[in-house]
């Protein structure tokens, strides 16, 4: 699938805001299934300081300083992608999730050392016996690990209703948990959390997902969202992305931007200013695949 993404965010204040410091990670993440063609960001008004580096994870952060007094600021990130599908093994036929557990902790698995920091707890993500009874019923004896992984997906799924009115973006996913509500960041942390607490290296990707139109509608402009699911360490195979809240392997409809411990490593604006008093937020992301028609929303 080729896709045009346009992400924007605009803050309004109600008085100026003086300076502001910040960083953007809004970059589509260079590597299979993803290839990223073109990227541009534009920040208005323009940064008098701006740079981009690459953070401990791979991903790509920009950031900027403003120091002019501004009651508006606007940031747009276009790109273009094309996203390949992965072929995946038949979940019943993988390797017992015990098999992948113990080549982290004997340090066995050649790739141990990268997946061993997505196995302890993270700023907002901690291991719990709650979270571990609730992944061992489908992580049972010698089961494969993909088999299992996908069962705790889509029972998550069914513990959770979708509310984006329950929770914020600083809620727990103990508490998300305890009220199965949440969104997309709540069903993710609370699998990364049950996965962490077996023994199993997981961590917390945030990007983008298309939104399908109902058949015989068109694509409505500003409809899609960012969007947050996981991916589990299985050992041989790799890293395979699970999305809880639509109960699924990721698939050529899922865009990577970044990857992290949880939320707090991948926040796609963060940063701080003096002055602004009040201030809205609004943020618009459009995920148009390239060959289909669309019409504005």
């Amino acid at each position: 699938m080729n896709y045009k993404i346009t992400h924007v965010t605009t803050y309004q204040y109600s008085s100026p805001v003086r300076v502001c410091h910040n960083y953007v990670m809004l970059t589509p993440r260079e590597e299979f299934p993803v290839e990223c063609h073109s990227y541009r960001l534009v920040i208005r008004p323009t940064p008098h300081v701006a740079g981009r580096r690459k953070d401990s994870f791979g991903n790509t952060v920009h950031s900027f300083s403003i120091e002019e007094n501004h009651k508006q600021l606007s940031v747009t990130a276009t790109s273009r992608v094309t996203v390949s599908p992965r072929d995946l093994p038949k979940p019943e036929e993988t390797p017992a999730w015990e098999t992948v557990q113990q080549g982290i902790v004997n340090k066995e698995d050649r790739l141990w050392l990268e997946a061993c920091q997505f196995v302890y707890d993270s700023p907002r993500i901690r291991r719990s016996n709650e979270f571990q009874a609730f992944a061992a019923k489908s992580f049972t004896k010698d089961r494969p690990i993909l088999e299992a992984a996908r069962d705790l997906t889509t029972r998550i799924h069914k513990h959770f209703k979708y509310d984006s009115r329950a929770t914020t973006v600083n809620t727990t996913p103990e508490d998300s948990f305890k009220l199965a509500l949440g969104v997309c960041q709540d069903f993710a942390h609370v699998q990364v959390a049950c996965l962490r607490s077996i023994g199993l290296p997981a961590r917390y990707v945030s990007g983008y997902l298309r939104t399908i139109p109902p058949p015989g509608k068109p694509r409505l402009i500003g409809a899609d969202q960012s969007h947050a699911w996981l991916s589990l360490y299985c050992g041989e195979l790799g890293w395979i992305d699970c999305d809880p809240t639509n109960n699924c392997f990721a698939g050529t409809d899922h865009i990577p931007i970044a990857w992290g411990r949880d939320y707090s490593d991948v926040a796609p604006i963060k940063g701080v200013f003096l002055g602004g008093g009040e201030h809205q937020l609004v943020v618009s992301v459009d995920v148009c695949p390239l060959d289909e028609p669309v019409q504005v929303a």
